[in-house]
């Protein structure tokens, strides 16, 4: 779950490149949810692929920077993220990037979230075909470590944060329409997103058997996943 609002600095963030926060995002109030599941296999907020029925203390994966297609005075949202919890938990720890219209104008940014605690975005630089990887590792007494790196733009960003409360029940690489307070906010058209190198505890994600999960409004479809092979497969946009 990702919700976009304000973010601050806070301690324990290490940064190469371009050190520091950025200052705000998009929308405040918006953030990014643990899945809202209609079925097993659907979600109003969450596309890709989940694992569960194991106790998970790392997920990482890979992706492109997607490019969003904007109308004219357009605000709509989308997030790419590896995480752990939020499946069937009330928690996620996560990191990624996000791909926005803000009245009509594309915006890019990385960020990492600890729901229930808001967003922290970083201020190092995103766009379009940066190749991208992220990780969350759990350790020792509540500890989690969230790092993402931008290969393209040659900056990583690590913090380490904690939470007593984790269930470790999950382990998931999604693309996401955030949420503010009125509910699952519009999802922007990112076209598709492909992930690669998706693992859980040292593990290639498919050797779970994860679950896949499709986005979705009442009847409509939203997002898809396409089949996952040796921790690689996409999600596509496909709700105008």
């Amino acid at each position: 779950m990702r919700r976009i609002s304000y973010a601050f600095a806070v301690a324990a963030v290490v940064a190469v490149a371009v050190p520091a926060f950025a200052a705000g995002s998009p929308a405040s109030g918006t953030r990014l949810d643990p899945n809202h599941k209609i079925t097993q296999s659907t979600s109003t907020n969450w596309s890709g692929y989940a694992a569960i029925n194991n106790t998970f203390t790392s997920v990482s994966a890979s992706w492109t920077q997607p490019s969003v297609s904007c109308a004219a005075g357009e605000t709509s949202y989308s997030s790419f993220w590896v995480g752990l919890d939020g499946y069937n938990s009330s928690t996620v720890e996560q990191t990624g990037t996000d791909a926005d219209c803000s009245s009509g104008s594309p915006r890019y940014y990385a960020w990492y979230e600890m729901y229930p605690k808001f967003p922290v975005n970083f201020s190092n630089p995103v766009v379009p075909g940066d190749k991208m990887s992220a990780s969350v590792a759990a350790g020792s007494g509540g500890k989690f470590t969230l790092t993402i790196s931008d290969a393209t733009q040659h900056w990583t960003q690590s913090t380490t944060q904690r939470l007593n409360k984790a269930a470790l029940s999950s382990a998931e690489v999604i693309a996401e329409a955030p949420s503010s307070r009125g509910g699952v906010l519009p999802l922007a058209n990112f076209g598709t997103v492909n992930f690669t190198s998706a693992s859980a505890n040292g593990q290639p994600l498919d050797n779970f058997t994860p679950d896949p999960i499709t986005m979705a409004s009442g009847s409509t479809t939203k997002a898809t996943p396409s089949k996952i092979s040796n921790g690689s497969f996409s999600v596509t946009w496909n709700h105008a």
